[in-house]
C-alpha cells in the first residue's frame, strides 16, 4: 500500500484552515477555533480540536462539524514538527494546580 503523505502547516495555519472549514458546516457560521493543539504521535492526525467557542451555533452542528473537519483535514495536513515540539514543552512547564489534602 503506498504509503500517504500530508501537507505540513504552523499552527496559526492550521488553525485558520480548521476554522473556515467549520465555518463552512451548516448552522456553525459564528464557531470559533481558537486553537489547534499538538498530540503526541508518531503516525496520522498529529493535532485535535479541543475546544470550540459555539456563538450562535447550536452544540450538535459544531459537534458534528469537529468530527468531520478533523477527519478530512488530518488526512491532508500535519502539524509541523518544530511547533508539534515546543507545544510539548509548554506542557510540560505548565504548573500543576495544588492538590487539596482536606
Amino acid at each position: 500500500m503506498p504509503e500517504v503523505t500530508t501537507t505540513g502547516k504552523t499552527q496559526a495555519e492550521l488553525t485558520r484552515l480548521v476554522e473556515d472549514a467549520i465555518r463552512q458546516q451548516p448552522g456553525c457560521e459564528t464557531a470559533r477555533v481558537p486553537a489547534v493543539h499538538a498530540l503526541e504521535v508518531r503516525s496520522g492526525r498529529n493535532w485535535e480540536i479541543p475546544h470550540v467557542i459555539l456563538g450562535d451555533s447550536l452544540i450538535s452542528d459544531v459537534d458534528r462539524a469537529v468530527m468531520s473537519v478533523q477527519r478530512r483535514l488530518g488526512r491532508e495536513f500535519h502539524l509541523t514538527d518544530d511547533h508539534a515540539a515546543e507545544t510539548m514543552s509548554d506542557v510540560a512547564d505548565a504548573p500543576c494546580p495544588a492538590a487539596d489534602e482536606s
